[in-house]
């Protein structure tokens, strides 16, 4: 119980804020994936964390930077002929995305101060806050790893590359959610306990989902198999058998032949199936414990529609990757999935919960 107690005193403006960092985070992912399926990230050649704030400011600004994209892999082998008003387009939600970073440092910086000069935030707290500032800048940093690796050679950034970035910033989003639990007055519901061992389960199974979720974007394995339940008229894609492919460079080079997408996809859609069946279980198990404990019965309906949303704007993300990844049900697939590790996360604190008081 001393452990939650540490939290107990947090001011109720501090709360409001750590909400608001949680909301400002998640828009940030749903922004990064509409960059990501428009095809805008490497639309910015350059990092400038201060002078890149704003855009280019006249036309021949404008041309600068349109020149720095025509030197890059992504023009010469994908987007040769592209317009200045497309360029415009593509280089927007790079800029809207950087430019809500740079909008979230200053909504963490300046009110941590503020609290800090005012008393407000005891030690535990500054801890875990300054455990966040750290893993942001990792999610930065890697973020531009991610950019400057499809300025070389790959049209593209690199999928791994990509998956880290996603990864890093959904550890922050997920840090933060633990911490706001912390300092929020969460009643305890005994009971919880009892699907813990589960509850851990499909939080570890909805991680690997996401992190292969971003693996098949950042090898755009949808487009390779836009079919369903069957993967172009296969249920197992005959690449997968080709025992020869089983190489580092294949793994590697995932370019260079259909194999790893084929697998990302087949390993995403299995284990969207596990997660399905054991959700269904889960949900069931969640409900009969509402019906002797209150509040439980109203998250575990929150839970289902959220996991049969995921399912139907999954399969519609696959059927509609026809020459291209459809922008809205792909972004709705990524943001509901958040939602989902958001559920597995509180489920997963509630029996944290219940632990501290035995």
């Amino acid at each position: 119980m001393n452990r939650m107690n540490r939290y107990n005193d947090i001011p109720g403006v501090i709360r409001w804020w750590l909400f608001a960092g949680l909301v400002l985070i998640f828009m940030q992912i749903l922004i990064g994936g509409i960059t990501r399926l428009t095809g805008s990230g490497l639309s910015i050649t350059k990092w400038e964390i201060v002078t890149g704030t704003l855009p280019p400011m006249s036309e021949d600004s404008w041309q600068e930077e349109f020149d720095l994209y025509k030197a890059t892999p992504q023009y010469e082998k994908i987007n040769q002929g592209l317009s200045m008003s497309e360029f415009k387009f593509i280089y927007f939600w790079e800029y809207f995305h950087r430019l809500w970073a740079r909008l979230m440092g200053f909504a963490f910086i300046i009110p941590i101060a503020y609290f800090l000069i005012r008393g407000m935030i005891n030690k535990p707290l500054l801890k875990r806050l300054i455990t966040v500032f750290v893993l942001a800048g990792l999610v930065a940093t890697f973020g531009w790893i991610m950019v400057a690796s499809g300025l070389v050679d790959r049209p593209w950034v690199n999928a791994y590359k990509l998956s880290m970035h996603l990864g890093l910033a959904l550890l922050t989003f997920s840090y933060l959610l633990w911490t706001f639990l912390l300092v929020s007055d969460v009643k305890i519901n005994v009971g919880y306990e009892n699907v813990r061992g589960l509850t851990r389960l499909l939080l570890v199974l909805v991680i690997i989902q996401i992190f292969t979720g971003a693996l098949v974007a950042g090898m755009r394995a949808a487009m390779v198999y836009p079919s369903w339940p069957d993967m172009n008229g296969e249920w197992v894609p005959s690449v997968l058998l080709d025992r020869s492919l089983w190489t580092v460079d294949t793994f590697l080079m995932y370019d260079k032949s259909s194999f790893m997408p084929a697998l990302t996809q087949f390993v995403h859609r299995l284990t969207a199936y596990l997660i399905f069946f054991i959700g269904l279980y889960y949900f069931l198990r969640l409900w009969r414990l509402g019906k002797t404990l209150s509040g439980i019965q109203s998250m575990s309906l929150i839970f289902i529609i959220c996991l049969f949303t995921q399912v139907v704007l999954g399969i519609l993300t696959v059927i509609n990757a026809v020459g291209q990844i459809p922008v809205f049900y792909g972004v709705a697939h990524q943001s509901i999935g958040i939602i989902l590790l958001s559920l597995m996360i509180y489920f997963t604190f509630k029996s944290w919960q219940v632990k501290q008081i035995q």
